[in-house]
């Protein structure tokens, strides 16, 4: 079976660039900068973007072009081939495909949502709100969680998940160039003069209210880009990392501690999700290139555009809208995702002239950014099937539809009961570094750095700088050593023992630890059958 390839090299920056474009840009990035200090987070989240961003990256594009080469489009494959076909590496790789499949699970529903509320801010059904609580009720009904005069139960949030559904499906089933390459092409330029008209028109605010000057869009912008560097760095903690002696668990701790580790690890977190590295995506993605194609610009200029979506974009529109209209206060009491992107933005654009129609830029450029990545997620656990075990495109993308159809109502039935943060910790915060961990290594010590730096650069249209030899191979992998160590340290135990968790969510979040391990499990599985295939006479390729 022929392999697919992109058109050009526009078409996979696109892709990978629409890959990492979504709802982190515009939505977790504004509620993570309020919820960690403004500019204070700032600091760590570019600390981060160099030393883990652009290195894994450089490592993911890579490691994809080299292991297409040899005939995977996926992770198992992939460091099988980095690691001399080490018999066990390719298991490793298994989260490389569990990741982006439980992401797809609970991102596919939330992108619904906007999908819905894009078609609400038309009709003006959410007029009538006008303050955060009828705001959070009438979110809430739609979700299924309460009944109001809006919404009586989850049939209007199930129509439009279904039809989301199948959009991503029909997408993904159409192939890499006729489908997703497509979408991102036409999809990104429309996201963007969105996103554009909503900047302008934030930014041209001034101070909406004469009675509080102070709250306007300057003062979000202010918030933003003016560090409190007191809230990175704690002195008593630092001097007890320095009388700790060695580099054991305990001294790694204290120094996450003096760092304000809940910070950095914010922002390293936030790095990972909006790059959409230490995911598996992008080593799929760049597996469909030829084996003399550019990597390092072109990894370059996909990270590149991401950033100026999420930094100069999703940093201009919610956050200073925010404080123009409702003052630090209040946004500061309301910085989780779902109240900026879902509370606040709405309150705020029915205030303006033509509300009903930058209520619709605002949800339909998430919408548009939800989808490019979505449909991004998806792609290595429809390659895997197609490469190991030689299904046809749209054979593959039915499978993957119909596992994952089932697996989506855990999250919307179990929306209420905590199902969705397990979803979200497992396969897109706790999966992302663990895999990025892993590949970080395979890649600097085990394939080599003298090799990696050499394929890094094979067709380069760049030379990197050599100082990032040295980030890759020692600096990167200890950053993503020292997260790992914090948290388990500092929230592990009480998370793996559901300490902090009601005893009314206890029954389904454990069910969801099963369900999510006999995944894993099966994945693990299809991997062995593979690679056992691949072994005997009759599959041997």
């Amino acid at each position: 079976m022929a392999r697919e390839r992109w058109s050009g090299k526009l078409g996979v920056i696109l892709a990978v660039a629409g890959s990492a474009i979504g709802l982190g840009n515009f939505l977790r990035f504004p509620g993570q900068a309020v919820q960690n200090g403004g500019g204070a987070f700032m600091i760590p989240y570019f600390v981060a973007l160099l030393l883990l961003g652009l290195p894994l990256m450089w490592i993911e594009w890579t490691i994809g072009r080299f292991g297409g080469g040899f005939g995977h489009s996926t992770a198992p494959g992939m460091f099988h081939t980095l690691a001399n076909k080490n018999r066990f590496v390719k298991y490793f790789g298994v989260i490389g495909i569990f990741g982006p499949i439980v992401i797809f699970v609970y991102y596919t529903y939330i992108e619904s949502w906007l999908l819905g509320y894009s078609v609400f801010a038309l009709r003006g059904l959410y007029n009538r709100c006008h303050d955060h609580a009828s705001m959070t009720a009438f979110l809430d009904a739609y979700r299924g969680l309460t009944r109001n005069e809006y919404f009586s139960g989850l049939a209007t949030a199930y129509a439009f998940f279904l039809i989301t559904f199948a959009v991503n499906l029909g997408i993904v089933a159409f192939g890499i160039r006729r489908g997703i390459e497509r979408v991102c092409r036409y999809a990104l330029p429309v996201l963007f003069v969105m996103a554009v008209v909503l900047m302008v028109r934030v930014l041209t605010l001034g101070s909406p209210d004469p009675a509080h000057p102070e709250n306007n869009v300057f003062s979000g912008l202010g918030f933003l880009w003016n560090p409190d560097w007191s809230k990175l760095w704690n002195g008593a903690a630092w001097e007890r990392f320095l009388r700790e002696p060695g580099l054991s668990p305990v001294r790694l701790a204290h120094l996450g501690a003096a760092l304000n580790g809940r910070v950095w690890l914010a922002a390293a977190g936030q790095i990972f999700f909006t790059l959409s590295v230490g995911i598996g995506v992008i080593l799929t993605y760049a597996s469909y290139l030829s084996p003399r194609d550019d990597v390092a610009l072109s990894g370059l200029t996909a990270a590149s555009a991401n950033e100026v979506a999420e930094v100069i974009l999703g940093g201009s529109i919610v956050i200073p809208a925010a404080f123009a209209f409702f003052g630090p206060v209040a946004v500061l009491q309301s910085g989780s995702i779902f109240d900026l992107g879902f509370k606040t933005m709405p309150l705020v654009l029915q205030k303006l002239a033509f509300a009903p129609l930058f209520g619709f830029f605002w949800f339909a450029l998430l919408f548009l950014a939800g989808i490019t990545s979505s449909i991004s997620l998806a792609q290595p656990a429809v390659a895997f099937l197609e490469d190991e075990f030689n299904l046809a495109r749209k054979e593959a993308a039915l499978v993957f539809g119909m596992v994952t159809f089932l697996l989506c109502h855990l999250v919307i039935f179990g929306l209420g009961a905590g199902v969705l943060d397990e979803f979200d910790f497992w396969g897109g915060t706790f999966g992302l570094v663990l895999f990025g961990t892993v590949e970080t290594i395979l890649f600097g010590w085990v394939f080599g750095m003298d090799r990696a730096w050499s394929e890094l650069h094979i067709g380069s249209d760049i030379t990197i700088p050599r100082f990032y030899r040295w980030i890759i191979r020692y600096v990167t992998p200890v950053f993503l050593l020292v997260i790992l160590t914090a948290y388990l340290i500092q929230d592990g135990l009480p998370l793996l023992t559901l300490r902090n968790v009601p005893p009314e969510r206890t029954l389904p979040i454990l069910m969801t630890r099963i369900v999510l391990v006999l995944l894993f499990a099966l994945l693990a599985l299809l991997v062995w059958l593979a690679w056992r295939r691949k072994a005997s006479p009759q599959g041997a390729v």
